[in-house]
């Protein structure tokens, strides 16, 4: 035997038994939150063409995506990314609709972060696309719908870090700064390198004002008085509309007091470059990377030719489950009526009808032929190792 044969590649696995009831478990709960907001579920192909997923749209970087062929040439990638393919479906099925359009999902993302050593390639992924909504109570009801199924999943502590690229902009434009300098700015500001970034702006010989409005997104903490304080420096009505954004959807949160769950920081710079306003992460004790990431794309459904602001969020179910486990969080998964039914020899017929019988009444039950070297020990022990209630013996 081929024992490679065995083995799974880098960055995916299998899963079984108890783990894979609990990891359904928690996308049970997830649903149930999304559907009471209204969402209902789509479902996008595995695959797409590569141009949903290329450099114009802003996603993925394409040496991270799976690509093949199929038989006429054309450039196919495995879903790296739900978004983009919903955005696609969105403009394809509903260009005329104008009220909100509400989506949920859930499915597997495959990317190839081959530099990420020990990081899954193919991860699960639940989570919502509000559209045709410019609104900041579109952006609180994504953090409202995060908060709840966190919550729902069992977690109690967690933070949301919530900032908004818009501010980013706004700054580079009215320094009228060259897209090179961009990037490097946004390398320095995302690494949290507040030292390198004040270098870095002052080696550029930047204004003063403007390299203070930078420094100050670097800060690790910036409180509501900060927010205050970046609004009377700004120079620009960008920079200005999105400071005020998020005051304005702190104060929505307030409303319900899911304000304590949400944190600013300004120097949260998405590599994923469709985002166009509010960009949030979920983090929580257990794991070092976040558990939800979202945000507003007013641009993307542009891209396949109809303008909808819009905004969404993934919940990162490998990551949840993870940090559930680690904070020693149980997962009361939903009870099943699983029945194992043993039978001996020329006591098929009988165990069968009893078996359908119990099936009719909406039960589950496993038949076994009874081996005549195995106990009743073995088949009991056997079912409560496989969340099995009960063991019949049929003779």
């Amino acid at each position: 035997m081929n024992v490679s044969l065995l083995h799974t590649p880098d960055g995916v696995r299998d899963i079984y038994g108890r783990e894979l009831l609990e990891k359904e478990q928690v996308g049970k709960n997830l649903m149930t939150v999304l559907r009471r907001y209204g969402y209902r579920n789509i479902q996008t192909p595995s695959f797409e063409f590569f141009d949903v997923f290329s450099k114009d749209i802003g996603t993925v970087p394409s040496k991270d995506l799976y690509k093949f062929f199929d038989k006429e040439g054309n450039t196919l990638v495995l879903k790296p990314d739900f978004t983009p393919a919903i955005a696609r479906c969105a403009a394809k099925y509903f260009m005329e609709e104008e009220v909100p359009l509400r989506f949920c999902y859930e499915g597997n993302s495959f990317v190839n972060t081959s530099e990420l050593q020990g990081k899954l390639k193919e991860t699960t992924q639940m989570g919502i696309e509000l559209i045709n909504d410019a609104s900041a109570e579109a952006d609180a009801e994504a953090l409202s719908l995060v908060i709840e199924g966190l919550k729902a999943c069992g977690l109690k502590e967690f933070q949301i870090s919530v900032g908004n690229s818009s501010y980013f902009k706004g700054i580079c434009e009215a320094a009228n700064l060259d897209e090179e300098t961009q990037l490097e700015i946004k390398a320095h500001i995302s690494s949290k390198n507040y030292f390198g970034t004040r270098e870095f702006l002052r080696n550029k010989g930047l204004d003063k004002e403007i390299v203070a409005q930078f420094e100050a997104i670097s800060k690790l903490y910036i409180s509501d008085t900060d927010m205050e304080e970046m609004i009377k420096k700004a120079n620009n009505p960008k920079s200005v509309a999105a400071v005020e954004r998020l005051l304005a959807i702190k104060a929505l949160l307030a409303k319900r007091g899911y304000d304590k769950y949400i944190s600013f920081d300004l120097g949260m710079l998405s590599k994923i470059n469709y985002y166009t306003g509010i960009i949030f992460k979920a983090y929580t004790y257990g794991v070092g990377d976040a558990i939800v990431k979202g945000g507003r794309y007013d641009g993307l459904l542009g891209k396949f030719g109809k303008e909808a602001p819009s905004v969404g969020c993934v919940f990162l179910i490998d990551e949840l489950q993870t940090a559930l486990k680690r904070q020693n969080i149980s997962i009361s998964v939903d009870a099943e009526e699983n029945i194992l039914m043993v039978y001996s020899d020329n006591a098929y017929e009988k165990a069968l009808e009893q078996a359908n019988d119990l099936r009719s009444q909406g039960k589950n039950v496993t038949m076994m032929k009874k081996n005549a070297d195995k106990t009743e020990d073995y088949y009991t022990s056997y079912g409560k190792k496989n969340e099995i209630k009960e063991t019949i013996f049929v003779s």
